[in-house]
């Protein structure tokens, strides 16, 4: 069996397993998940919601975002770490959505990528969840396990696991493809204790532990 066919294996099983595959972070418009993505650095989705709704509930639009100072953001996102930084990211990022693009998220790549504070896994789940265009969201589970699945060989770089799951994985699989990963990631495949013999793609897996 061909890494290729590994991989489309796999996402037809974890499909069956997990159906559901959508971000956990909470969201209702695609700047707050613009926003709730760079509060996701280096912290749990689960304490991200947390924040989100306190910092949503002061602010509830982007103009309000815009208007508001980095310093009155950074209390707010604080529990999150990196606060100075988030914050700045942030108020810098609303105030083009709202100056340039009229409170709207871009559609394009290259536009949200270009965004402060957004990187390539930013701009894939963007692109993905929100405007359901193909994308590969490269967070630090979907890295784990492909790597210790075999479907990429001993590759850490985000942007080159990126690049070798284009060619595996089928455009239009990808973001839910990363998605199922992500619940994989935490159900059954774990960094430090694997639960192998409950796995449903244990017999696809390299087990590179």
């Amino acid at each position: 069996m061909t890494k290729k066919q590994r991989t489309l294996e796999m996402i037809q099983r974890l499909k069956e397993i997990y159906p559901l595959a959508e971000c956990t972070l909470d969201y209702d418009h695609a700047w707050q998940l613009l926003v709730g993505v760079r509060l996701a650095a280096q912290c749990t989705d689960a304490r991200v919601n947390v924040v989100l709704e306190d910092l949503f509930a002061k602010y509830p639009t982007v103009a309000d975002l815009a208007q508001a100072e980095p310093e009155e953001i950074e209390a707010i996102v604080k529990p999150c770490g990196l606060g100075r930084s988030k914050a700045r990211d942030i108020s810098a990022c609303m105030k083009i959505l709202h100056e340039k693009y009229q409170d709207n998220v871009p559609s394009d790549f290259d536009e949200v990528l270009a965004l402060p504070g957004v990187g390539r896994k930013s701009a894939n789940l963007i692109m993905g969840d929100v405007f359901g265009k193909p994308a590969i969201v490269t967070d630090t589970h979907c890295i784990r396990l492909v790597n210790r699945m075999g479907l990429v060989d001993k590759i850490k770089d985000p942007y080159k696991v990126e690049m070798a799951l284009w060619k595996l994985v089928p455009p239009e699989e990808g973001s839910d493809f990363c998605h199922r990963l992500v619940i994989h990631g935490r159900a059954v495949c774990d960094a430090r204790k694997p639960n192998c013999e409950e796995c449903p793609v244990a017999d696809l897996c390299k087990k590179i532990l």
